[in-house]
């Protein structure tokens, strides 16, 4: 399978997919979030991989939405299925078969916050830096994310880092077990390799149904199932003059620092 912003390995029964936009720190299109979700469903279709390692090539994992996509919009793709794209990538990336690991190195933001969220287990480099700054940006945190989070590291913590959009830590994400570990930066890659192949030892049977069960009991925790309306209110946001507003001062003081 060929893709042209992402990689996708299944040459054994650990495989990969790589985010292939270092230039743009991996930062998720409108096409990225589009072959994330076929990368998943062609995934679904390799009975012999058990694990798929997630990772974004170069410095950092993910930066999230690609802003430039609002600011040259493709005539040909209404807004509000470019506002959707992120919610059916988080749910093809939760609902594919095999066990995802994300290798999270450098920044993980906003949308790829919510793609590590939608992994199995999560394992970072403890000079990783996460942030999720879409309200200071003017736009609701959407994909999903809000009942994602709330998953992992409770409703008042939720609130907290998505209204102050403060950055966070390595270290703190995994004391709000957001992370499942933290190692060093040069040992991430054979620290995620060791874990998805002491997995991959395991019958796939055990852990699709183990995955798949744990699944169902966070939805019934925080269910996602009303995801679907988080594009409405994101666009909604984006005709919102104060809103617009807050998002034109956000981008101001980025280009500023």
């Amino acid at each position: 399978m060929t893709f042209t912003t992402l990689s996708v390995d299944a040459s054994g029964p650990v495989g990969r997919l790589t985010l292939q936009r270092p230039e743009r720190l991996n930062a998720m299109s409108r096409v990225l979030l589009a072959e994330l979700v076929e990368a998943a469903r062609w995934f679904d279709a390799q009975p012999g991989v058990k694990v798929v390692v997630v990772a974004g090539a170069g410095r950092a994992f993910c930066a999230g939405f690609d802003l430039h996509d609002f600011v040259e919009p493709d005539p040909d793709v209404p807004i509000r299925e470019v506002a959707d794209r992120g919610r059916r990538m988080a749910e093809a990336v939760t609902d594919m078969r095999a066990l995802t690991v994300a290798a999270i190195q450098g920044r993980c933001v906003g949308g790829g916050l919510v793609l590590a969220a939608a992994c199995d287990l999560r394992v970072a480099a403890d000079d990783a830096v996460f942030s999720i700054p879409e309200v200071d940006l003017g736009i609701p945190l959407a994909w999903g994310g809000i009942p994602r989070l709330v998953r992992e590291v409770g409703p008042a913590v939720t609130k907290e880092l998505v209204l102050t959009c403060r950055e966070f830590g390595a270290a703190e994400a995994l004391g709000l077990h957001f992370l499942n570990r933290v190692v060093p930066a040069g040992d991430l890659a054979a620290t995620v390799d060791a874990l998805a192949e002491e997995l991959a030892t395991k019958s796939s049977l055990t852990l699709t149904a183990t995955k798949r069960a744990v699944n169902a009991a966070t939805e019934n925790l925080a269910t996602t199932a009303h995801a679907g309306a988080d594009a409405d209110l994101l666009v909604s946001a984006l005709h919102d003059d104060e809103s617009r507003a807050a998002g034109r001062a956000y981008l101001a003081r980025q280009t500023k620092g």
